[in-house]
């Protein structure tokens, strides 16, 4: 396998010509249901490797699950596109500070710990000048060591922790996160 593969510009990982592929189904299924207006940016990690994981995906399975569960939509009984509008009503929008889920060879933590770090200031500049959310809730427990810069970081909006930490939806024993973040939401509701 070729080792000169330029960077991707979502992750900062090496791209294959298949990485590159995978990279714009995950666009183009998360493009689709932006909202005009983001109430509330959801920001992740690390996108997650099963694409039934992956919230636009449309299997609503681990993250995505918890994540639907915490705004308050039920996919029982309905279509992937209508949950998925449901969400965009809504004024959420999920995205992670890496885009692509981590390679293998690539995915040992040290490794994840300086992706994100190198990745934080173009993520930083795409919520300022093209997300421009209303607030940002970081809901992944890899981001705590870069959770004060993000708090910091001029962004024209608040950056929302639970207690000083992400809310850890993507941790082995997340309900008390998803509890927490139901909880947030449904106390701001009327000012999103």
């Amino acid at each position: 396998m070729p080792t000169d593969f330029l960077p991707c510009d979502g992750c900062g990982q090496s791209a294959s010509p298949e990485h590159i592929a995978r990279r714009l189904q995950r666009l183009e299924w998360t493009t689709r249901y932006r909202p005009v207006h983001i109430g509330a940016l959801l920001l992740g990690g690390v996108s997650p490797h099963a694409e039934e994981d992956f919230l636009y995906a449309g299997k609503f399975k681990s993250e995505a699950g918890r994540l639907l569960e915490a705004v308050g939509i039920s996919p029982a009984g309905k279509s992937p596109e209508v949950v998925l509008s449901e969400f965009q009503r809504g004024g959420f929008f999920l995205t992670h500070v890496l885009e692509c889920p981590l390679e293998t060879s690539e995915a040992e933590k040290s490794s994840c710990e300086v992706l994100l770090a190198q990745r934080v200031s173009q993520v930083l500049t795409r919520i300022r000048r093209s997300l421009k959310p209303k607030r940002v809730v970081l809901i992944s427990e890899m981001l705590t060591p870069l959770a004060a810069r993000l708090s910091s970081a001029e962004l024209g909006c608040p950056v929302i922790l639970d207690n000083g930490k992400p809310f850890g939806l993507d941790c082995s024993d997340s309900s008390g996160a998803v509890q927490d973040l139901r909880h947030f939401l449904g106390l701001t509701a009327a000012g999103m």
